[in-house]
């Protein structure tokens, strides 16, 4: 990551109906706090000192918690600058995207520039059937049927958390 992918995926997000927020481990707890809307649900982030314990985020939800979730935490990555997109790999993680508030948290050092930056972090894994991986960019929007309408098929607000020092 350099500060200049950096700084291009914040203001490609910023052209985006995407909001964000700088971090860091120690600061991390109050800002999920900040940006989710309750209820919230999401899974540990694999962030060294990062952790949704403590916060308004409910961990392992029921399928009760799942459907009354208006937030859901991912921790996401890498991020492409130049699309102002998050790569969400397959896993636990996917429960999140329920709700109709996505709240993605990505290292600062997992923002690259462009998408062949980011295909070969994610070629190998894939190649091997080890995981599977959703480019994101922005909320759920289509215009399939005339106006354009977010939330279609999946979150229609999306809010990315930048983690620092990661």
């Amino acid at each position: 990551m350099s500060s200049r992918a950096l700084e291009r995926f914040e203001e490609t997000l910023s052209s985006l109906p995407v909001t964000s927020t700088r971090t860091t481990a120690d600061e991390f707890g109050s800002t999920i706090d900040d940006v989710v809307g309750a209820p919230a649900v999401g899974v540990e982030p694999p962030f060294e000192g990062a952790t949704l314990a403590g916060t308004d985020v409910t961990l392992d939800p029921t399928p009760a918690e799942l459907r009354e979730a208006r937030t859901g935490v991912t921790a996401a990555g890498p991020a492409i600058a130049e699309y102002g997109s998050v790569v969400i790999q397959s896993g636990p993680e996917g429960v999140s995207l329920y709700p109709g508030r996505h709240v993605a948290v990505v290292a600062a050092s997992d923002v690259v520039g462009t998408m062949a930056d980011a295909i070969p972090l994610l070629g190998t894994s894939i190649r091997d059937g080890t995981t599977s991986a959703v480019v994101a960019t922005g909320p759920s929007a289509t215009a399939d049927m005339g106006e354009l309408v977010l939330g279609a098929h999946g979150p229609r607000d999306v809010h990315v958390v930048v983690l620092e020092g990661e």
